[in-house]
């Protein structure tokens, strides 16, 4: 049950207090007794206490009720064997899902109810009331034997009939939510820390009578409920793992969609989907509820979560389809448009919203697209209202399908449109219609076999390039080495990943150059010519970009930039960074980055902060990935100390040593920013965040090679006093070669403790931190397989071309993970 220990995690990860979340499983999850058990396995393995699990009739068993319904109105001799039938299959599924003990009491209640059934068929007309009775009982049904199966498990679980607390009224039914919360309250309050198996489908109105939710209504059950507990998260289980880009069962590529935002899953629900229902949706808009979709089948296999917020990425994302759609035509001889809007508003408060309209204002005409079984009922209802409809000559017409494309902005992007016309005119078409909202791009074709054409609008959807936007932030020396690795690898990046790349932007200390079309990397490092820019005002100029995705690359060491990060991230801007200055941040302003990221869905890489080319962050994610618990990270972090210590052997003084390393470009412009130890210490923050530990910065412990009457100055006053390093530096490597060692500034985590340390060590002659190239990095990461023999990476660890080839790495993996 890997997939709902998944789920868990999903749902502790964004809700901190639960509140009797809610989980509903529909008929097909409940066809038979091997269903009902793997569906008590999920529900035990979800270790929450106090779930509320909505049901449905076990199979096909409501379609059985309206058989025998049916038999028995139009007097066929056959309603007497269908309840027997009936009746045989509800106590086979008892008898197989529970023990003769467990089952007894059930069997006793299905003979009472089997009576009730016989008693209403015989004794009345039937009226609606009634007749929903009867269907009750197959909810009625599932919610006992489950609370059953559960109790026989260990699990303090019990049946709840919602007419005990759904109030309804109306036709279309109305719910009094708050009667029925206040209703509900009090039974929760009597049933803490116990599941309860709520029927769905099923209400009450105020004489008692039951009411019938309507289509596709335990669905709408749940998310209702939910609502009324004021749960904050409501799972459907069904035989699907939730809403793929196309039928897969007709289009063999179609993908999972793990995130649909509640615009869109609307709009499929309402174009007819059969895995949303628009009413379903109407509780998780109007409260603070999440809504998960997942299959009982197979929990391993996915899910969709439908999330409030929009995709900041527009275009379709869905096509879908009606294969039998019926056309309701009228003409609307005056106030074409008054009466068009009229007829609209008038259907949608009938949930009988059109699927598709064209408006034929030169014609007078006017047609609505409807699935056949809604067709019935809408034609039904304009025929009575046509007196007062101001609309004549109303008519259907059967033997269409519609096609659609569905994504936020759909009907704003071009290359899409473009894709869908073409298909669509090369077939037999009625007519094509974007939605007002632009949510969807509708056509409507004669009846003919869609899997070609439902392939074809897929692939044009998914085959295209991404478009992904580049803002650079940094054009030195780094900035530029990367702007020439980028170049050279863009044609195979695009043509690998399937991606389109625009260097969108480009900033500097000056300024910033952006531009739609894309800048031209040599305009970049020969002619850039920046405007000047006022902060945060340029985050607007980023907002909207036009792109699927934006990703910044932070290659400055700048602190003000950093703390735009957030703004970046709400923005849904992915971030790569050489800039330690994040992932080193004092520990609260790390831990709400890391929430924003995690809420925003934003991947931050920053390989490039550590170690330049080397694999050392890659290197920990595996490690971890494969089960290994980090026990230690240490090693030589800073190529300038290496160097340094590397040749300090006491022929010549430290300070000349320093003096030759400036003047080389080996360390930074200011040579205190080396010898401090706090480069380092960032780099051993980021490497024990990445294995998995909250390092404070504020623990570590830094030894300063800078003396504090030095620390104070300005830098060319520095660089004359570099002699007062000399003699602490000539009694610490006269100390260490006393105790048989050499001398090496080194850096050190350790797990078990949470100690952290940078500083001057005196290490044996053969340690592996010893003897490298002078220049070269060393990290040691110790865990429970690699102790007594570290993982040992080592390599040169800093240099513009390394760092700019670490920070394109971050730009693959980025770009593929996208």
């Amino acid at each position: 049950m890997q997939g709902v220990k998944q789920v868990m995690t999903i749902l502790q990860s964004d809700s901190g207090a639960q509140r009797r979340p809610v989980h509903k499983f529909g008929g097909s999850s409940l066809a038979d007794a091997a269903c009902f058990h793997r569906v008590a396995g999920i529900i035990n393995n979800l270790h929450q206490p106090d779930a509320l699990i909505v049901v449905s009739a076990p199979g096909k068993t409501t379609n059985r009720l309206i058989e025998l319904l049916n038999l028995f109105t139009s007097g066929d001799s056959a309603a007497p064997e269908a309840l027997e039938g009936l009746q045989a299959f509800q106590r086979g599924l008892i008898e197989t899902t529970l023990d003769a003990a467990n089952a007894a009491p059930l069997l006793a209640a299905l003979d009472d109810d089997i009576q009730t059934i016989a008693s209403v068929l015989e004794n009345h007309r039937l009226d609606e009331y009634e007749r929903s009775l009867i269907q009750s009982f197959g909810e009625v049904w599932s919610s006992r034997l489950l609370a059953r199966l559960l109790s026989s498990q260990g699990r303090a679980a019990a049946s709840l009939d919602a007419r005990r607390f759904l109030q309804v009224s109306g036709s279309p039914v109305q719910v009094d939510e708050a009667l029925s919360r206040q209703r509900l309250a009090g039974i929760l309050a009597d049933y803490p820390e116990q599941i309860l198996v709520v029927t769905g489908f099923i209400a009450a109105d105020s004489q008692g009578r039951t009411r019938l939710l309507g289509r596709n209504g335990s669905d709408f059950s749940a998310t209702l409920l939910a609502a009324l507990a004021d749960s904050s998260h409501t799972t459907i289980w069904s035989d699907v793992p939730g809403v793929f880009s196309a039928d897969p069962r007709r289009v063999k590529e179609a993908r999972l969609l793990t995130r649909l935002s509640l615009s869109e899953a609307a709009e499929l629900a309402r174009l007819g989907s059969p895995v949303l229902h628009s009413r379903t949706l109407g509780p998780v808009a109007d409260s603070r509820q999440q809504l998960m979709l997942r299959c009982s089948y197979h929990p391993d296999d996915g899910h969709t979560r439908i999330q409030r917020q929009s995709r900041r990425a527009g275009g379709g994302r869905i096509v879908t389809s009606v294969d039998d759609a019926v056309l309701l035509e009228m003409t609307i001889p005056d106030r074409y448009q008054d009466t068009v809007d009229a007829l609209t508003a008038w259907l949608t408060r009938r949930e009988l919203a059109p699927l598709a309209c064209k408006r034929r204002p030169e014609r007078r005409l006017w047609q609505i697209a409807y699935t056949r079984e809604q067709a019935e009922q809408a034609f039904s209802q304009l025929r009575d209202h046509q007196p007062a409809g101001g609309f004549e000559g109303l008519q259907a017409r059967e033997g269409f399908s519609l096609v659609a494309l569905v994504g936020r902005g759909v009907v704003d992007q071009a290359e899409q449109c473009l894709h869908f016309y073409h298909a669509l005119n090369e077939q037999p078409l009625e007519f094509i219609q974007p939605a007002k909202n632009g949510l969807s791009l509708v056509g409507v074709v004669r009846k003919m076999v869609l899997e070609p054409l439902l392939i074809r609008l897929h692939q044009s959807l998914f085959s295209r390039p991404k478009r992904v936007g580049l803002v650079l932030f940094g054009r030195g020396n780094i900035g530029q080495a990367w702007l020439r690795l980028y170049q050279a690898q863009k044609p195979r990046l695009e043509r690998e990943l399937n991606v389109q790349l625009t260097l969108y932007g480009v900033f500097d200390s000056r300024g910033a150059m952006l531009a739609s079309q894309g800048l031209e990397v040599e305009q970049v490092l020969q002619d850039f010519t920046p405007k000047s820019i006022v902060w945060p005002d340029w985050l607007e100029d980023l907002e909207e970009h036009g792109f699927d995705s934006l990703l910044a690359l932070d290659l400055t060491a700048s602190d003000s930039l950093v703390q735009y990060y957030p703004a970046l991230v709400q923005q849904h801007i992915h971030l790569i960074a050489a800039n330690k200055l994040a992932g080193a941040a004092e520990q609260g302003v790390y831990l709400r980055l890391k929430q924003a990221l995690g809420e925003h869905r934003v991947q931050f890489l920053s390989n490039a902060t550590v170690g330049a080319g080397l694999p050392v962050q890659t290197s920990l994610r595996q490690l971890q990935q494969s089960g290994e618990q980090v026990r230690a990270i240490s090693g030589i972090f800073s190529g300038t100390l290496s160097w340094l210590f590397q040749h300090f052997d006491g022929r010549q003084p430290f300070s000349e040593l320093v003096l030759q390393a400036w003047q080389q470009g080996l360390t930074e412009p200011d040579p205190r920013q080396d010898l401090n130890g706090q480069d380092v210490k960032r780099k051993l923050v980021i490497l024990a965040r990445e294995a998995g530990f909250d390092l404070d910065p504020a623990r570590v412990r830094v030894s300063n090679l800078v003396p504090e009457a030095l620390a104070g100055l300005d830098r060319e006053t520095f660089i004359d006093r570099l002699q007062e390093l000399d003699a602490p530096l000539a009694e610490a490597l006269a100390q260490a070669r006393e105790d048989g060692g050499v001398l090496r500034h080194v850096a050190r985590f350790n797990a078990a403790s949470g100690e952290a340390s940078v500083g001057l060590e005196v290490l044996p002659d053969d340690h592996a931190f010893a003897h490298l190239r002078p220049g070269d990095n060393v990290f040691a990461i110790e865990t429970q397989h690699y102790r007594q023999n570290p993982l040992v990476i080592q390599g040169p660890g800093a240099g513009r071309e390394v760092t700019a080839a670490a920070v394109q790495a971050d730009l693959w993996s980025l770009l593929a993970a996208l």
